[in-house]
């Protein structure tokens, strides 16, 4: 039987609000479904859908009566617990040079692939959520996305938009092959330049404990530190069903700091943060600390 999933992560960010939307089809089996969630800083909404309403051409996803592209998202839902409306309106997007999963993009039988098809692009609208307005006016917009089978099993992934410059790091278990290794991807954009941590570039961890991870490739050192908590249940695909639970901070505090060549690019503390973490036991606090 077909196991499966597939879905896009649209985090649209002002300098007071966030809502990230995640429109996603799976399979398992014989069953295919399709889903919207949707997470901002004070809770996380998920609608189901039957599979036959999910479409998509090219770069844009159509479920039901709600269309997302590059161009923007258009939202109608109406379910009893969740009432949302509204459009969005995305500017010219960021991409990256290449295929963030590099040669590990032709490597067959992958439970999870990642992609990431904008860094950063403007946002305009407005959204209403269950009476909430979001309103959003030349607003940070990141697009990402992923299919295979299942979630990493054990993973961190943060994302934060900021002053001239966007990051994104994931650090994940990959089973491939009968083996286990740790992938690392991760993207800086930063004064209009993309700077790239990658397993199949080199870099390697450094420190992984107490909330904290750094990544060094070569001359480049990536610091991330969650300093709190604002976490909200989100729906995850395991073999292609959406049964496991995760946690997401939509915007929460956490502390990034680039170094390349010894000299410190950026270092700041942000409120605006997305930040997942997942281990054994669900408790980050738990993992052992690691150092190399």
């Amino acid at each position: 039987m077909l196991s499966f999933f597939y879905g896009w992560y649209m985090k649209c960010q002002s300098d007071t609000q966030t809502l990230a939307i995640i429109q996603a089809v799976h399979c398992s089996g014989r069953t295919r479904t399709c889903s919207i969630q949707l997470i901002t800083d004070d809770g996380a909404w998920s609608a189901t859908f039957p599979g036959k309403v999910f479409r998509r051409s090219g770069n844009t996803i159509i479920i039901g009566k709600n269309r997302f592209s590059e161009k923007g998202v258009r939202l109608a839902i109406r379910t009893p617990e969740v009432n949302v409306k509204g459009r969005l309106k995305f500017g010219p997007r960021t991409p990256l040079k290449y295929d963030i999963m590099g040669p590990f993009a032709l490597v067959p039988f992958l439970e999870c692939r990642h992609s990431v098809w904008s860094m950063r692009h403007s946002v305009n609208g407005m959204v209403m959520v269950n009476g909430q307005t979001f309103t959003f006016q030349n607003a940070c917009g990141y697009w990402e996305g992923d299919r295979g089978r299942s979630f990493p099993k054990e993973y961190l992934w943060t994302q934060c938009s900021f002053q001239n410059g966007s990051v994104m790091l994931s650090v994940a278990d990959i089973p491939v092959f009968g083996i286990h290794f740790t992938g690392i991807i991760g993207v800086i954009w930063w004064q209009g330049k993309e700077y790239r941590l990658a397993t199949y570039l080199g870099a390697r961890i450094v420190e992984h404990c107490d909330r904290k991870v750094r990544i060094r490739q070569r001359d480049l050192e990536l610091e991330v530190r969650l300093l709190s908590e604002t976490d909200k249940p989100l729906r995850a695909p395991r073999q292609g069903a959406m049964v496991r639970t995760i946690r997401e901070n939509a915007a929460c505090r956490a502390f990034y700091r680039f170094r390349k060549g010894g000299r410190t690019l950026f270092s700041f503390e942000s409120e605006r943060a997305s930040f997942e973490y997942e281990y054994e036991g669900n408790d980050y606090n738990g993992y052992a600390c690691r150092y190399k």
